[in-house]
């Protein structure tokens, strides 16, 4: 399952995010470092179903009517402070934390009501644009300092005749998150010595950098976009390269208003339905919630985490079947299944995601949707309806 983090200095709303996003009863307050420990639970991605090609909607708990959410893995962590990096607040814990993480969400105060420690103030008396560097930097520096740390190893390696610096750099980076794939692409944009006794600071902070822009991307969240002054969207608009406007407390309310079965709202909606009973302030709230809404074409909170999955990561979701005339498993659910791949994924790659040992023992695939065998190197699309052969 893809895991997704949630980032960013305290009070700005990442733990109200949180919740909205999973429903998952957690502390939320109005002061530093209410989260501790991670909260780890699953949100999903939101996608179109292929049973709106059908005559009939699939049977999946997670689709409603042609709506499919796919889960992902979110979890909210420590607020971040400046020099966390150096073991300030819970800093050395927070980025520990991000380690596993498949790209962060970092939640930025739009509205600029809290300053860089997270403390409150006025709204407007902070520059948001100020937050949308911070995290990346903390973070470089924090590997930075893993690389430090472990350099002198690097350099003893280096007396072998067999030593090789790509190698060894490996061997000491998928500690933090990183594949040998990572690290050799890093390597091969980075101009640097053979010798590591000839690594300068600049050459292991690049190297650092580097890496983690390539192994943990990320979107910017600007919550409180609904009380933000005008002007800060455009901003950090301009400052990040992608950013995506939202009110969490909204979204909150809105999931929370469907639960309690007063209004129509699914995640990512662009608008609502007021099907109950509300008294007449409650009814001004979600009407000041709608007008967001309008300005921003939802929430925003569906938004980010489907912006992250499928545009930043770059996924595809595919939908595994054992009947391809009927799309269905061997108990006869229709679309029971939807799994998440990497954009270029072939079946083989699907059959592996479904199980181990379906991958090992594959044999063929069929494109369900018009009954044919598909190649092996065949890259899926989203919204690939696929029959996976095999041995096991």
């Amino acid at each position: 399952m893809l895991s997704v983090a949630l980032a960013g200095k305290p009070n700005a709303g990442k733990s109200t995010f949180y919740t909205a996003a999973t429903m998952a009863d957690v502390e939320v307050g109005n002061y530093p470092f209410t989260t501790i420990d991670a909260n780890r639970g699953v949100s999903y991605a939101r996608t179109e179903c292929p049973c709106l090609d059908m005559d009939q909607r699939c049977d999946s708990d997670n689709c409603r009517d042609g709506k499919r959410y796919v889960p992902v893995e979110l979890y909210d962590v420590a607020g971040l402070v400046p020099g966390a990096h150096e073991g300030r607040g819970l800093g050395n814990q927070f980025l520990d934390q991000l380690t596993d993480a498949d790209a962060i969400l970092q939640v930025v105060d739009a509205a600029g009501a809290t300053d860089k420690e997270g403390e409150p103030v006025e709204v407007g008396e902070h520059d948001p644009v100020e937050d949308v560097d911070f995290i990346e930097e903390e973070m470089d520096q924090w590997l930075t300092s893993i690389v430090d740390r472990n350099w002198e190893g690097i350099e003893r390696q280096s007396r072998s005749p067999d030593f090789d610096i790509d190698g060894a750099l490996s061997e000491m980076l998928t500690g933090v998150g990183a594949t040998d794939g990572d690290v050799a692409a890093v390597l091969r944009d980075l101009d640097y010595p053979e010798n590591p006794r000839e690594w300068t600071d600049d050459h292991r902070y690049q190297l650092a950098s580097d890496l983690r822009a390539r192994t943990k991307p990320q979107v910017v969240v600007a919550n409180k976009a609904d009380i933000a002054p005008e002007g800060n969207i455009e901003r950090l608009r301009e400052a990040a390269e992608t950013v995506i406007p939202t009110t969490a407390e909204g979204e909150l309310a809105l999931r929370q208003a469907a639960e309690a079965g007063v209004i129509s709202y699914d995640p990512g909606d662009a608008d609502f339905e007021i099907t109950g009973d509300v008294s007449e302030q409650q009814r001004k709230g979600l009407e000041r919630i709608r007008d967001v809404m309008a300005e921003w074409s939802g929430t925003g909170v569906q938004q980010a985490i489907d912006t992250v999955v499928y545009d930043v990561l770059d996924h595809v979701t595919a939908y595994p079947v054992e009947n391809e005339t009927r799309w269905t498993d061997a108990n006869g659910n229709v679309l029971p299944d939807a799994h998440l791949v990497s954009r270029g994924s072939t079946p083989k790659d699907l059959a592996y995601a479904v199980h181990s040992d379906i991958g090992d023992g594959y044999v063929h695939a069929v494109d369900a949707r018009d009954g044919r065998r598909i190649s092996d190197d065949h890259e899926l699309s989203e919204g690939d309806v696929i029959k996976v052969v095999s041995a096991n």
